[in-house]
């Protein structure tokens, strides 16, 4: 090839090149082969997206140099901002900035409520700290949201998405937290006050005598009570729900105090009469579970006393769950002290669906029950697989109107008490009842985003001989391979010059 020709290929492919820059500054694209779908925006966020009609902006307090496992959440976020942008038709805009750069930054993005994280990074062989800012704060008018730290991975969509909404929503939705009954207060539920709060008001309320329920209330929550209801607040109830309202009920009929060995059923505070004529029972029976949490034993051991942890079934962790929005994405939920559910719709136009089960390897004990926590569990034990703990229902719950329901047979699986009793819960028995809140409430759909995340996938354990063989094969067989690449181009070479030598060319 002409010396000529070649320069004019080498210049055609630069030309190109830049080209293909030049389209992508405008023009952004990836594709997303994550199981989970990680990378590719939820219809909720595309929606909300699209309903913006005023700019947000969102200034990212980003250190410049960051170790790179940190490095890679800036260029998501940077890439995420790039989606949001071309989505909203530019109705978000962003900026990054370096605190690092000066001490009058640094003041600014503690002012705004960017507090620094310390990570450790590595120069010359010494580990050392640095004062890292990964946070962002979004503005729309005179509304502002601050996200003091950008979470990795799929949450950091849902933490982006939920500001902005809580920042152009006019009139938030509202959800009632029933008193009146022995309920814990809103504030006992503080994690899920917090996931709720973005998209919801969230009230207090009792019901009177004198009026009815307001059927401005999205929903109804009625978590744990203990006091008995009059008939005519049933009454109240059912007539809010045949305006279409929704209830979310979490209740348990059994008790659930560990320092009582002799376990029983609860009197009825007449809820269960109530959900009976809705052909739902909550049967007098504590679930066990052998994948189930532990308690913590105090043992003597000679002069010292020691704490041992010990399996407790009644405590089982569920795992398994129906493809319904209220319990999308979830992973593990802890019922302590939980019942079963049986259900039978009395109309044929009533839908309900089991929402979480025990394991496979499951039972059930009829109360009262005497709980010996040292006891040896055996196979038989577990005879009664996949258990209902949580259900939904959906159609003409009470009159014609359509209504929804969660009912979940535990009243204390996602409260956190009150004062010193406080506790922090498990995340996904937060998310469970704040997927269920918001199906009911049927909002925009950020159920999804909420539990988007990266599904537990443990490596497969497999003998020590075919671990071997896949330890040794990935050594020998590249080498084996290169070998017999060698030899097949070496015999090719060797015909080709045997043709050679004979002319045959």
């Amino acid at each position: 090839m002409k010396r000529s020709k070649v320069i004019s290929r080498v210049l055609i492919f630069i030309g190109i090149l830049v080209v293909l820059n030049l389209i992508s500054e405008k023009l952004f694209l990836r594709l997303d082969f994550t199981a989970d779908q990680r990378y590719t925006l939820s219809g909720a966020t595309k929606n909300i997206l699209e309903d913006l009609d005023d700019v947000v902006t969102v200034t990212a307090y980003f250190t410049k140099d960051l170790p790179p496992q940190l490095q890679k959440s800036r260029k998501d976020f940077e890439n995420l901002l790039i989606e949001y942008e071309n989505r909203s038709g530019g109705n978000v805009i962003y900026e990054f900035i370096n605190p690092n750069e000066s001490e009058a930054e640094e003041q600014k993005a503690q002012q705004k409520g960017i507090s620094p994280v310390m990570v450790n990074i590595t120069e010359k062989d010494q580990v050392k700290q640095m004062r890292a800012y990964l946070g962002a704060v979004l503005q729309m008018g005179d509304k502002t949201e601050i996200i003091p730290m950008i979470q990795p991975g799929a949450g950091m969509e849902y933490s982006l998405t939920t500001s902005i909404k809580k920042i152009s929503v006019l009139d938030k939705p509202k959800v009632a937290f029933l008193q009146g009954h022995g309920e814990p207060s809103p504030n006992a539920s503080v994690q899920v006050l917090q996931q709720l709060s973005v998209l919801y008001d969230i009230e207090p309320l009792t019901i009177t005598d004198t009026t009815d329920i307001p059927a401005f209330y999205k929903t109804i929550a009625i978590i744990n009570p203990t006091d008995t209801f009059p008939q005519s607040e049933f009454e109240k109830l059912d007539k809010y729900l045949n305006t279409g309202g929704s209830i979310y009920l979490a209740y348990s009929n059994l008790q659930t105090d560990l320092q009582s060995q002799y376990l029983n059923t609860l009197p009825d505070i007449g809820v269960m009469g109530w959900l009976a004529d809705k052909g739902i029972t909550m049967n007098n029976q504590y679930v066990i579970d052998a994948n189930c949490g532990a308690v913590t034993v105090r043992e003597q051991n000679g002069p010292f006393i020691m704490n041992r942890q010990i399996e407790f079934p009644y405590f089982p962790i569920l795992s398994k769950f129906s493809e319904h929005p209220a319990a999308s994405g979830l992973e593990s939920v802890i019922m302590p002290f939980v019942s079963s559910i049986s259900y039978l719709p009395k109309d044929s136009a009533v839908s309900i669906e089991p929402l979480a089960f025990s394991s496979e390897n499951s039972g059930v004990v009829n109360a009262p029950v005497y709980i010996d926590i040292q006891k040896e569990w055996s196979e038989s034990d577990f005879n009664a697989p996949s258990q209902v703990i949580a259900i939904s229902a959906e159609g003409p719950l009470s009159g014609t109107a359509n209504s929804k329901m969660v009912v979940i047979a535990n009243g204390t699986f996602a409260v956190n008490g009150e004062g010193q009793q406080q506790q922090q819960v498990n995340p996904d028995n937060v998310n469970l009842a704040s997927n269920a809140i918001d199906w009911l409430s049927d909002d925009t759909g950020l159920i999804e985003l909420r539990t988007k995340g990266i599904t537990s996938r443990p490596l497969k354990q497999i003998e020590d001989t075919e671990r071997n063989l896949y330890k040794y094969g990935n050594v020998a067989l590249p080498i084996l391979l290169m070998i017999g690449i060698a030899l097949f181009r070496r015999q090719r070479y060797a015909r080709k010059r045997q043709a050679w030598i004979q002319g045959d060319y």
